[in-house]
């Protein structure tokens, strides 16, 4: 939902990598930013009523993403999409960081309007073992909250970690949480928050894979 800059890159990027894409707005000019002869299916509405959505094919989608100019139709279009159609994966943009807290408790992941949203969203998309939390340095790093995979329990936390791209900053474990050291280990059960660089994601996913996989 939206055809704005970020919307419309967002479009190209998955339709040219084999996905079926459906770009909803309001307004019939938003869709001119689309390249001359890009083949996607449009639909004019309103992204969070009820008929657009249907017509855009909601009941049949992986994933919605609402980065349309504003923050209450993005996340009211999401809530939609997560609540009533039971979306996979719904994620939406905002413009006001102090909200983020707020749409957290809604369960719907949220990313901060900077140059790095396309990136962050496709991030989100198709590495659904990280949940994405927030964006920090102006999308240079993202942090992310993550269940520790079962083959790096009793592993060192440092294991999940690489100086300079990826940092473990913090662990919950049991109903509290702790900084770990450098004699930490994973537990089952552990949720990691983890810092990381836009440039190491395919490092994380390393670090992340049992050895002898990927």
């Amino acid at each position: 939902m939206g055809c704005g800059r970020v919307g419309v890159e967002l479009t190209i990027q998955l339709a040219k990598a084999g996905h079926e894409v459906t770009i909803i707005d309001k307004r019939p000019e938003a869709f001119d930013r689309l390249p001359p002869g890009f083949q996607a299916r449009t639909v004019l509405g309103v992204g969070f009523e009820q008929e657009t959505l249907e017509e855009a094919g909601i009941k049949e989608a992986d994933a919605f993403i609402a980065v349309s100019s504003g923050d209450n139709s993005n996340i009211v279009s999401a809530r939609v999409a997560r609540e009533h159609y039971h979306v996979p994966i719904v994620i939406a943009r905002i413009y006001d960081p102090q909200r983020a807290e707020i749409y957290e408790r809604l369960n719907i992941p949220t990313v901060a309007s900077v140059r790095w949203t396309a990136r962050q969203i496709m991030m989100m998309l198709f590495h659904p073992r990280e949940e994405m939390r927030e964006s920090l340095a102006a999308g240079d790093l993202f942090r992310l909250r993550m269940a520790i995979p079962s083959h790096l329990v009793g592993k060192a936390v440092a294991d999940l970690s690489s100086p300079g791209k990826v940092l473990v900053a913090g662990v919950d474990r049991g109903g509290s949480g702790f900084i770990p050291e450098p004699a930490s280990t994973f537990q089952e059960g552990d949720v990691a928050h983890v810092i990381v660089h836009r440039d190491a994601l395919e490092e994380l996913d390393d670090l992340l894979e049992p050895i002898g996989e990927g």
